[in-house]
């Protein structure tokens, strides 16, 4: 691996410092559960024909795969990696019910009964995943062991409570407030101004959690089909045609799960996400009475700024994972290894001398509006945008979106809008991903100062 020089320090110099002996650029969960070929991936070997072809193989599209084979229905899932190397495999594994806009804002411009909805469906999702781990018996190693959101500033700390305190009224959702002199109970850092914990929510090793859903989709009659690129789909008498680089393929229900991978051949869908990266990286095996000094709770653990910080403890190893600079603009997480363990160190001090590792990087996908959506255009089914929210929301689509193909009454959601909205000239291109992450940087400074 060739690492570059940083402010004049030799390259070989700064592995030895910063990278353990065993580093790799690529997700930790991979470790155990790595991408997936088929045998079936070669070109030709596509049927002519499905009831259901799904376009993203992540989880979303795994989860109404097994719904929709155990009801007799005839699936193909096609995507354009390796399965499970886009960001089923590559995210925090973070479970919550948290987006950006809060109960607070939505019921400023949509009313409460809205914001009360939205909530209920967020709750409904998080509550969804335990079931289907449970009812599935994923070994993923579930578990709810409460977030901690450390506030950045004193304005920050104001703010949180608010919204949780608006919440808790709203919705009965629980909370607990960290005072600034127990912060340490939680983090042993004096980077933040107090907190709050949300003692539900969840964490889960994504890589084990979407192997298992694969394995139980494949058990159930579905066929995967990775390194097959979806290049237009073409309504035909009642059914669509769907052209792939690995041929075509005839079916009477098309589903769009890809969502930060969305590509720009299929445009409509393409103009409504933002896609972004993520980073994160993984530390080498640690003490086990250093992490219960740093993180004695073993939560996960976030920030109060837009652009957040991000830290767990692995599940599976004596390791911590962190993330952050979200939406920088690079295709390697290497030229971000470096700024992202200052921070960490900056963070948890103890870590100071740490090794690296693991670093990675994913595509992530917003919408213009801060809100996951769910629907169909020109008959054709989509699940997109999840704004953060993409193992609870994605678990929960998926078995919506098959509910709707099959007719079933369960596939309702206030994520279904007449609008999914769009920007004039976008077309799939998020050049102005990093001027929005600088105003959002510059948005938590000036709460900071107030």
């Amino acid at each position: 691996m060739n690492v570059p020089a940083l402010n004049g320090i030799d390259g070989e110099q700064v592995r030895r410092n910063m990278f353990a002996p065993d580093f790799r650029e690529e997700p930790y969960w991979w470790m155990a559960a790595m991408p997936e070929e088929f045998d079936n991936t070669s070109a030709g070997c596509l049927p002519a024909n499905a009831d259901v072809v799904i376009v993203g193989a992540g989880i979303t599209g795994t989860v109404a795969a097994i719904h929709l084979a155990r009801a007799g229905l005839d699936v193909v899932v096609l995507d354009s990696q390796r399965i499970g190397e886009g960001a089923a495999r590559r995210n925090a594994g973070f479970i919550g019910r948290t987006l950006k806009r809060s109960v607070g804002w939505l019921t400023k411009h949509a009313g409460r009964e809205h914001a009360v909805a939205v909530y209920r469906e967020l709750d409904r999702a998080l509550k969804g995943v335990e079931s289907f781990v449970r009812e599935e018996v994923i070994d993923c190693f579930h578990t709810s062991c409460g977030r901690f959101v450390g506030a950045n500033s004193e304005a920050h700390l104001r703010g949180l409570v608010d919204d949780l305190e608006e919440t808790r009224q709203a919705l009965g959702f629980d909370y607990q407030i960290i005072q600034p002199d127990d912060v340490r109970s939680e983090i042993a850092s004096d980077h933040y101004h107090g907190g709050a914990v949300i003692p539900d929510l969840g964490s889960i090793h994504p890589g084990l959690y979407h192997k298992g859903l694969v394995d139980r989709a494949e058990n159930a009659g579905v066929r995967f089909y990775g390194r097959t690129t979806v290049n237009a789909i073409n309504p035909q008498s009642g059914t669509h045609s769907v052209r792939t680089s690995a041929g075509q393929v005839v079916a009477k229900h098309v589903v769009i799960t890809t969502n930060g991978y969305t590509s720009p051949d299929l445009k409509w869908h393409a103009r409504r996400v933002i896609p972004f990266s993520g980073f994160i990286l993984a530390t080498e095996e640690l003490p086990k009475d250093l992490i219960d000094k740093v993180l004695p709770k073993r939560r996960t653990y976030l920030d109060t700024k837009m652009n957040i910080d991000f830290i767990r403890p692995a599940p599976d190893s004596s390791r911590i994972l962190f993330g952050g600079m979200t939406g920088t603009k690079s295709r390697s997480a290497l030229p971000l290894a470096a700024p992202l363990h200052a921070r960490l160190v900056d963070i948890l001090p103890d870590l100071k001398g740490v090794r690296l590792s693991r670093a990675w990087t994913g595509f992530c996908a917003g919408t213009f509006d801060f809100m996951p959506h769910i629907g169909r255009n020109a008959n054709v089914h989509f699940a997109l945008g999840y704004n953060f929210a993409g193992i609870p929301i994605g678990t929960h689509f998926g078995t919506l979106l098959a509910n709707r193909i099959l007719e079933r009454d369960d596939a309702k959601s206030v994520f279904e809008t007449d609008r999914f909205p769009t920007f004039p000239f976008y077309r799939g291109n998020p050049w102005f991903v990093p001027m929005a992450m600088r105003y959002f940087d510059w948005h938590d400074r000036r709460i900071a100062r107030e």
